[in-house]
């Protein structure tokens, strides 16, 4: 057997392995049957690539390349399910909205090769430096091509997982993505390869073979951590902006140029496979230092200590967090926010967020980097023992060490947040207290290196809960103010309709006082059963209006003669008891007017002048014309309004200084004045009466 051979044989039984440990060890979810089923196609496609190594002839190494492309057209859907369903609380979610590529990554693939199978590989021959080399027909092009897509997708939403997690969540999984990224890319820069010459060679075949050996080991170093299949990380639904792994693919020619000419320098192809394996290694290398906690933190105190910089820069971090929190308006948004950021500037794993319910009877679940919701329920104190944590807090504003204190109700806290690692260092609750009360609870742990928690660092930490604390309050007074909007405009929308109702009644209120005094008149009987059959449609129309109150007023305004509308309104005031009505009428020019409308405001006024004035009172209506405009006046001697009521309550709604008024009327005839773009105008005085001018524009001359 040759190198390449026992490399395939090798790998193969490596994913094996990693088949059958997730499949035994782990409890069953869509994302472990995925990784089972990938790793079982890895490793048949590697035994067929062994097989090819080990033919005997060139016809037996075309049916074992076969073989492996009827493999291969496996791996775009499995892994690309598994990227989308992987250590993600929202995975349904995901799957939904990408089922249709996730369709096409199985079936396009599986079905080139049933439909192809015969025409994938095409010829046989060898290199200049003696490898073979199969010839690709368009079938095979196109599975490649395809290939390459789904690894593109694959590495992209590898990615967007690793930057949705934080503290222990990110800890649990950075090794198993990782791992897969070594796979993935190498794969895509050999599927590049095959692209680019229309032939695979099997050189560049052993790079894919090490690649997954390689990261085989990385996953393996992934399955030790605990928990690391049962994290929940809620990444964005929104298109991932600023992908490294876009950015990686734009650059992509630049990175095989370089890689090339590395090659050349070392001794050219001879020995390729060697030196892209020693390049591989130490890339992934490189990647495991930067992505390591311990060595950021290292190099960050190494930095402060030999450059006499402080612990932390105030001024940079405290514009981070408040930058980082103010487009926050939600609770949920913002405990989220204060997590990640919290995790990142004092190199924590494990933060965990608790707000006081509404009753401040217990702690509710917001957020964690390492508890999910089920968990965190399972650990939530007892109302008795929560309440009694809040009296405690109340005179502990300060970070408390809970590990160090010997108080009873630090036990309760112990158990809300548990120990992830054994030398991660000891736990601090801080409280997040606003407006004299305990609103929440920061608890931070497991510390990278297991550093003691400073003074300087309980200072910041102090600062940061007072932060969220009043982003806290600020967002709760702005949930009950909208909540008091909602109401109002509710309350606003039935009380124009009882307004309307109201007016209704008062002219039906009216007819039915002449009633007795004309009930023998044929003519008046006529004219009360029309004034009844009008009311009743009119409260018809108002009811079948309702739903439009919410909106925005709506006027449908035609040509129309105020003095029309005004006599509309005034019909049967002649015989009101006790009051005199003064009309003086003057010839208008036509206007733009929504009559309907208009003949509430004209309503509205007459009636509350009548509602001012004195048995024996008087109510002049007078409608005249000035400089382009029109202008309807409702005066009378009533009682008048005081200028403090004039100035800050006439047209605000539910403000009146009648018995039984709503305050909505004169609120509502503004608007519908306003919306004809006219004006109002108000003079009163107390005892002497009020005037009312409406002032609406004359349309302008074409």
């Amino acid at each position: 057997m040759s190198n390449a051979d026992i490399l395939g044989f090798a790998s193969a039984l490596f994913c094996s392995v990693l088949a059958l440990i997730v499949a035994w060890n782990e409890r069953r979810s869509v994302a472990h049957w995925a990784f089972v089923a990938g790793m079982v196609a890895l490793a048949v496609e590697d035994v067929c690539f062994a097989l090819t190594a080990d033919a005997a002839s060139p016809e037996e190494m075309v049916y074992w390349q076969n073989w492996r492309l009827v493999a291969m057209s496996f791996l775009p859907g499995i892994w690309l399910f598994f990227s989308l369903s992987y250590a993600r609380g929202n995975y349904s979610e995901f799957l939904k909205r990408w089922r249709f590529v996730l369709a096409a990554a199985f079936l396009m693939p599986i079905g080139l090769v049933i439909l192809f199978g015969n025409d994938l590989i095409v010829s046989v021959g060898h290199t200049e430096t003696g490898h073979w080399m199969f010839g690709l027909g368009i079938p095979g092009i196109v599975l490649n091509l395809l290939f390459l897509l789904s690894l593109v997708l694959v590495l992209m939403n590898l990615e967007r997982t690793y930057r949705a997690a934080v503290g222990t969540m990110l800890w649990r999984i950075k090794f198993m993505i990782l791992g897969l990224g070594v796979i993935f890319a190498v794969r895509a820069y050999v599927s590049s390869q095959v692209l680019l010459f229309h032939a695979v060679n099997l050189s560049l075949q052993a790079v894919s073979v090490t690649a997954v050996l390689l990261g085989g080991v990385l996953i393996l170093r992934s399955l030790f951590r605990a928990g690391h299949f049962n994290t929940d990380v809620y990444p964005s639904q929104s298109a991932l902006h600023n992908s490294l792994t876009v950015l990686l693919a734009g650059i992509y020619l630049l990175i095989v140029g370089v890689f090339a000419k590395v090659v050349t320098f070392l001794g050219g192809d001879a020995a390729f496979t060697l030196k892209a394996f020693v390049l591989l290694v130490a890339l992934v290398l490189l990647a495991i230092l930067l992505l390591s906690d311990r060595v950021r933190l290292h190099t960050r105190r190494f930095v402060s200590r030999h450059f006499q910089r402080p612990l932390y820069d105030y001024r940079s971090v405290w514009r981070r967090f408040t930058e980082g929190t103010a487009p926050c308006v939600k609770q949920a948004e913002l405990c989220q926010a204060a997590v990640k950021l919290v995790t990142d500037i004092f190199q924590v794993l494990s933060v965990t967020i608790w707000l006081v319910d509404d009753k401040r009877e217990n702690f509710v679940f917001a957020t964690s980097t390492f508890l999910s919701e089920t968990k965190a329920n399972d650990l939530k104190p007892q109302s008795v023992d929560a309440m009694e944590v809040m009296r405690a807090l109340e005179n502990h504003s300060d970070p408390i060490d809970m590990d160090a204190s010997k108080e009873s109700w630090t036990a309760v806290l112990r158990r809300c947040h548990p120990d992830e690692f054994r030398k991660g260092g000891n736990r601090v609750c801080v409280p997040m207290i606003g407006g004299g009360e305990v609103l929440g609870l920061i608890i931070l742990g497991d510390r990278v290196g297991g550093v003691s928690f400073s003074w300087q660092d309980f200072d910041l930490l102090k600062c940061v809960a007072d932060q969220v604390a009043a982003s806290l309050l600020n967002a709760q007074l702005s949930q009950k103010l909208l909540q008091a909007k909602e109401m109002e405009a509710f309350q606003t929308m039935s009380a124009f309709f009882v307004h309307d109702l109201k007016n209704t009644t008062s002219t039906l209120n009216l007819m039915l006082k002449n009633l007795p005094v004309h009930f023998n008149d044929p003519e008046f009987r006529a004219d009360a059963l029309r004034g009844i059959s009008k009311t009743v449609a009119h409260i018809n129309h108002l009811i079948g209006r309702l739903s439009l109150l919410r909106h925005e007023l709506q006027i449908k305004p035609v040509e129309s003669d105020l003095n029309e509308v005004v006599v509309k309104a005034l019909a049967g005031w002649e015989e009101a008891a006790g009051v005199s009505l003064v009309k003086d009428l003057r010839p208008l020019p036509k206007v733009l007017l929504d009559q309907e409308q208009m003949l509430k405001v004209v309503t509205n006024l007459v009636l509350n002048a009548r509602d001012a004035v004195s048995l024996a009172g008087e109510i002049r209506i007078e409608t005249t014309q000035s400089n382009g405009w029109v202008i309807l006046t409702v005066s009378d001697n009533g009682c008048g309004m005081a200028p403090e009521f004039l100035s800050r309550s006439l047209f605000r709604p539910f403000q009146t200084t009648k018995k039984n008024g709503l305050g909505i009327g004169l609120f509502q005839s503004k608007m519908i004045v306003e919306a004809h773009k006219g004006r109002v105008q108000v003079e009163s005085q107390p005892g002497k009466g009020t005037t009312f001018r409406i002032i609406l524009p004359l349309p302008k001359p074409r």
